[in-house]
C-alpha cells in the first residue's frame, strides 16, 4: 500500500448527501477481485449516459476536476452495502482523500486499508473546503497527515482529528498484511522456539 504523507491536489466538490457504495461503483462491476481497472466505472451512473457517452454536467467530467485527487462530499458518504470495491474504484481513479462530515463505518475502515484518507470535519469547516473546491483547478488544496491539517488555496488552515493507529498505518503504507509482516521476526522466533520445545506440533 502506498504511503500517505502530504497530498497537494485538485479537490472536486460533490455536495450530494448519502452517496452510497452502489453509486460509487455499481453492482455490475463487482465481478472482479482485482483492485485495478475500476476507476473507469467510478460513479458510472452519474458520469455516463445510458449510451456510454459522458455526462458533461458531472463534476469529474468537467475539465477543472478531471484530475481531482480529493473529494469534498455531502453527509454520510459511503453508506449502503459493504463492498471494498468502492475504495478500490476511488483509488484507481486517483482519489486519495475524501472530506465529509460523516462516513459509513465499513466504508471508513476500508478506506484506511486501501491507502485513502477519509477526513471527518464539522459542517462549517467542510463547507469551507467545499467552497474552495468549487474554485476549480487553480485552487490547490494541501492535506498534511503528519500535521493533521488541510490548507486551502487562500492559505487558511483547518485541523482534523484521526486515530493515532490509523495515522501510523497510512504514514507507513501498512495494510493488514503489512502490519503482520512488521512482526515477521517475532513470528519466526516463536515458530523456531515451538519447533524445539514442541516438535510434535
Amino acid at each position: 500500500m502506498d504511503k500517505f504523507t502530504t497530498l497537494t491536489g485538485i479537490a472536486a466538490p460533490m455536495p450530494l448527501v448519502n452517496i452510497d457504495t452502489d453509486m460509487i461503483i455499481p453492482k455490475q462491476f463487482l465481478k472482479t477481485i482485482k483492485r485495478s481497472g475500476l476507476g473507469k466505472n467510478l460513479f458510472d451512473e452519474l458520469r455516463y449516459f445510458p449510451d456510454g457517452t459522458e455526462n458533461p454536467d458531472f463534476v469529474l467530467n468537467k475539465p477543472a476536476w478531471r484530475n481531482a485527487q480529493i473529494l469534498v462530499t455531502g453527509d454520510n458518504f459511503g453508506c449502503g452495502s459493504s463492498r471494498e470495491h468502492a475504495p478500490w474504484a476511488l483509488l484507481d481513479f486517483g482519489i486519495r482523500c475524501v472530506i465529509s462530515t460523516s462516513f459509513a463505518d465499513i466504508f471508513y475502515n476500508n478506506c484506511f486499508k486501501n491507502g485513502i484518507l477519509p477526513i471527518v470535519l464539522p459542517e462549517a469547516e467542510r463547507d469551507l473546503c467545499m467552497r474552495d473546491a468549487e474554485k476549480g483547478a487553480n485552487a490547490r488544496m494541501e492535506v498534511n497527515l503528519e500535521n493533521q491539517t488541510i490548507t486551502l488555496s487562500d492559505g487558511q488552515v483547518i485541523r482534523f482529528e484521526i486515530d493515532a493507529f490509523r495515522k501510523h498505518c497510512l504514514l507507513n503504507g501498512l495494510d493488514d498484511i503489512g502490519l503482520t509482516l512488521e512482526k515477521a521476526a517475532a513470528i519466526s522466533a516463536y515458530e523456531a522456539k515451538v519447533a524445539q520445545t514442541r516438535p510434535w506440533v
